[in-house]
């Protein structure tokens, strides 16, 4: 399974970006997708995840900013960020977890930038 991942840059605080990612190769079917984030000297935390039913889990830190969606056609998964804070900057790693051959696998993304400036 691979994952690519869209959407990253640099934006002000208060500013908004939206992030992308799409799952590909010899797919059944994709359960949970999410959203993570690595900030620097931090380990990697949730962010937002979205099972194929569409039940929707957001970090306490982002709930009321941060929106999260999917397309089980087209095996995408967005992340809508909205008022964004400095203290959201960080490389954001989309997952997922598919249904292939062999079994259920986790994948992860290159990540992406994400940089909020004050």
């Amino acid at each position: 399974v691979q994952l690519q991942a869209s959407g990253g840059g640099l934006v002000q605080a208060g500013g908004s970006l939206r992030l992308s990612c799409a799952a590909s190769g010899n797919i059944f079917s994709v359960n949970d997708m999410g959203w993570y984030r690595q900030a620097p000297g931090k380990q990697r935390e949730l962010v937002a995840t979205i099972s194929r039913g569409g039940s929707i889990n957001y970090a306490d830190s982002v709930k009321g900013r941060f929106t999260i969606s999917r397309d089980n056609a087209k095996n995408t998964v967005h992340l809508q960020m909205n008022s964004l804070k400095p203290e959201d900057t960080a490389v954001y790693y989309c997952n997922a977890r598919a249904l292939v051959i062999t079994g259920f696998a986790d994948s992860w993304g290159q990540g992406t930038q994400v940089t909020v400036s004050s």
